[in-house]
């Protein structure tokens, strides 16, 4: 087993306690809601990907799929954990995103020996970070808004017909999710175009154009379309319930494609 795979494998294990915790909660063993434990169970959660992520682009970003993987999830931890604390409902989509990660994690982990290029190109080092810095948190937000919408489709679903479960008992209200959700669209859409703009100047500094028609552009730019018309149609119509759940999936679903999608395929699949 190479030393790689056990740092990943270390990582892994660290999110396991904040994975665990909100079941502990639903299957009602006495566990309080935001306890120390769970504040101890997040930072965990995200201190094993955050410095497994900083170990493996010290000195030089790698563009391999685990350590992208590893780094949105860091990144998924860092903002959940920041949003658990300014709000109140916020922590209850735990039960839904925590095994998410900690399945990206496994699939990161499974990844760890695929093959990791440097990243070369002719841009200045600073709008290279910056780039990357923007697409890892608009993947990170949309993920988010995502797991949010989820819970308001689950909402919505146990409401009709009169089924509630005890995961809906434990999700956010649907109003709440909604709310949480159209905060972070708003959000990742911002950054989302900070991102597209960004990637058209490192790619005007590296081959004098500002667009390249490949899949992982014109994925981003179909997720940017489709964030943006649902935040238009929110505001114009309201749109909002199941509708707006399966518009956020296909978001959400596009950008997967665009950042980690293509990853797969050009380091996994063809590496």
């Amino acid at each position: 087993m190479s030393q790689n795979i056990v740092y990943s494998l270390t990582a892994l294990m660290a999110l396991l306690p904040a994975s665990i915790y909100p079941y502990r909660r639903i299957a009602g063993q006495g566990v309080e809601g935001r306890s120390a434990y769970f504040w101890g169970a997040l930072v965990l959660g995200f201190a094993g990907p955050a410095l497994w992520s900083l170990t493996q682009v010290a000195g030089r970003w790698h563009t391999g799929l685990s350590t992208a993987l590893w780094v949105t999830i860091a990144a998924c931890m860092l903002l959940f954990t920041a949003l658990s604390a300014v709000t109140r409902s916020a922590w209850r989509l735990s039960p839904l995103l925590l095994p998410y990660l900690l399945l990206v994690g496994t699939f990161a982990t499974l990844a760890e020996e695929a093959p990791a290029p440097l990243l070369r190109g002719g841009a200045p080092g600073i709008w290279i970070d910056l780039h990357i810095a923007v697409s890892v948190i608009t993947y990170a937000l949309l993920t988010l808004a995502a797991v949010a919408s989820f819970a308001a489709f689950l909402q919505e679903r146990a409401l009709k017909t009169k089924r509630p479960t005890s995961l809906t008992r434990f999700l956010p209200p649907v109003t709440e999710s909604e709310r949480l959700q159209l905060t972070l669209l708003a959000a990742s859409e911002a950054v989302l175009g900070a991102g597209l703009a960004t990637g058209m100047a490192v790619l005007y500094y590296e081959q004098g154009v500002l667009l390249r028609a490949d899949h992982k552009t014109l994925l981003s730019v179909a997720s940017f379309v489709v964030i943006g018309g649902l935040l238009l149609a929110n505001a114009r119509t309201g749109v909002r319930g199941r509708k707006a759940a399966r518009l956020v999936l296909i978001a959400y679903l596009l950008l997967t494609l665009a950042y980690p999608g293509v990853k797969f395929v050009t380091d996994v699949l063809l590496g």
